[in-house]
């Protein structure tokens, strides 16, 4: 690849891309080429170690390791048992916290700000601003995940993985978009978030008064939502799609939306999720399965709505405790398999709570929630599961990002060189962290994008919010030590001079990346026509 070298890039682009015998020629961003760089001799001693490990599982189990990755919506930071939540606070976590207490619990565990950007990181180990998908997508919209970027179910996949997922794609309605053209053998997938599947019955609710208030009170009804808007709400809201087939809609109330869609939907997953595992799990190849539950999202359990320890009130307390049912399943279906020891389970949640139908809904005990780029909207509780490969009761201080899953499963994936080579890769392999414990993450620093607009950036333990607008030439910044204080409540600037250059000195790298590869501009929304809400 030819490199150039402007002013604003020349460090980055002097920095070696790779290190390691089981790296390719990933292009990283510049932050990270400058600490691969202090750290090339000692994460190259880590991963021979890391090859060696690896090679002895495959040696074993005669494949590389399963991957699945949970990612859950809406789950925010506190809300899990080990967290001081579940039961605790209404929301029984009894299969999290035993994950969380056999494997290894993260509190600094971070997402993108809201669901699609979340779902875009996890798929591209990209920030969503650089794929030109910058909003969360709703019914009737025409835009979606391009074609031209490649997830990791499309590297694994040419790796010889299995690819199958379940659960809410919300990244793009028109067939180009849908993961059976994504990389995806099998998917059994809705296309929206929960919000949608409120909006009948909240027209009913408006036709016939009660002292029950409804979510989406002006909702004109299915019919007449077509009828002014051409959008049609009685198209199936989830699919089924096998690679190089036509999909087809999901009959019935799974693929209906109402309020019971999501517990039909979830019911579902398991039942097919666990049957994948029992034909797939025994063969000479491995399996890559993204779950992308509804758990939190608007609508509750009625089959768990009086389970032990539920808050009733909430319902999405009885979605968390039926999704804790439904991850038993998965996890006694592995050890029946006796595949257990060879598959990671990584479960993170996509973004902070959403509070707009309080009291249904997570929680979380961080400043902000859904859509802020405050702790609260991007710290999410995590939990990576491995037996027999990651060490039990660990509690980690290191910070990871969503997008570091894509690059890890490709890495345990032996698929490195198939990442693509021509754009900017954001996620960094965190197999170390996970194989090797606490103090071998690979990311000291995180940038936080709302939208297309870099609210803020982490170094280290720092982290400073940008704010728009003259200052007189002083730095235009709250700053805070998010380790002492991860709630937020005491942002200052005077104290974070000290951090100006180093943080200066991040964004400069990074943007001179952007100047080399140039962000994907969208082919159907136009700019400024997003309704994209910053920071």
């Amino acid at each position: 690849m030819k490199r150039t070298k402007s002013a604003a890039v020349h460090l980055a682009t002097a920095l070696p891309l790779v290190f390691t015998a089981s790296a390719s020629a990933q292009q990283f961003d510049a932050p990270f080429i400058q600490l691969q760089e202090r750290k090339a001799e000692e994460w190259s001693q880590q991963d021979n170690r890391i090859d060696q490990r690896l090679a002895d599982l495959e040696r074993r189990f005669g494949k590389k390791p399963n991957i699945i990755y949970i990612l859950s919506d809406d789950v925010g930071w506190g809300e899990l048992g080990w967290q001081g939540g579940g039961k605790h606070r209404g929301t029984p976590t009894p299969t999290l916290d035993m994950m969380a207490r056999k494997g290894m619990r993260f509190n600094h565990a971070y997402a993108e700000p809201s669901c699609t950007p979340s779902r875009i990181a996890i798929m591209t180990g990209r920030h969503p601003v650089r794929t030109g998908l910058l909003s969360v997508l709703w019914p009737g919209q025409t835009e979606g995940l391009s074609p031209d970027e490649v997830t990791i179910a499309e590297v694994l996949s040419d790796a010889g993985y299995h690819t199958a997922m379940w659960g809410k794609w919300h990244l793009g309605e028109l067939p180009e978009h849908a993961p059976e053209n994504q990389g995806f053998d099998y998917a059994y997938y809705g296309l929206f978030n929960g919000a949608p599947d409120a909006w009948p019955e909240s027209n009913s609710l408006y036709d016939s008064p009660t002292n029950a208030r409804a979510p989406f009170f002006d909702f004109p009804g299915v019919e007449e939502y077509r009828n002014l808007t051409g959008i049609d709400l009685d198209e199936p809201a989830a699919y089924v799609g096998r690679k190089g087939q036509v999909r087809e809609g999901v009959p019935g109330v799974a693929g209906t939306l109402s309020n019971f869609r999501q517990e039909a939907f979830e019911n579902a997953s398991i039942d097919q999720m666990t049957e994948w595992i029992g034909e797939v799990g025994g063969s000479d190849r491995p399996f890559f399965i993204y779950w992308a539950t509804y758990t939190q999202q608007i609508c509750g359990s009625e089959e768990f709505k009086d389970a032990p320890f539920v808050d009733r009130v909430n319902a999405q307390a009885s979605e968390m405790a039926m999704h804790n049912a439904h991850l038993q399943r998965l996890i006694d279906a592995l050890e029946e398999e006796g595949i257990a020891e060879n598959t990671l389970i990584v479960w993170i949640s996509d973004n902070g709570p959403m509070y707009a139908f309080f009291p249904t809904s997570g929680y979380s005990w961080l400043t902000g929630g859904k859509g802020s780029i405050h702790e609260g909207g991007v710290r999410v509780p995590a939990v990576a599961y491995w037996p027999g490969v990651i060490e039990p009761d660990q509690d980690p201080t290191d910070f990871f990002h969503l997008v570091d899953l894509y690059t890890t499963a490709a890495r345990l994936g032996g698929a490195l060189d198939r990442v693509p080579t021509d754009r900017v890769t954001d996620g960094v392999d965190q197999t170390a962290l996970f194989m090797m414990g606490e103090g071998h993450s690979r990311r000291n620093y995180m940038f936080h994008y709302s939208g297309d607009f870099l609210g803020a950036i982490r170094f280290e333990d720092f982290k400073v919010h940008v704010k728009p607008g003259s200052h007189g030439g002083l730095p235009a910044m709250d700053f805070y030590n998010v380790m002492r204080d991860p709630g937020e409540k005491y942002g200052q600037f005077y104290p974070g001079l000290f951090a100006v250059t180093p943080i200066q000195n991040h964004l400069k790298a990074h943007y001179g990346m952007i100047a080399r590869f140039p962000h994907r501009v969208s082919e159907t929304m136009p700019k400024n026509a997003e309704l994209t809400p910053h920071d």
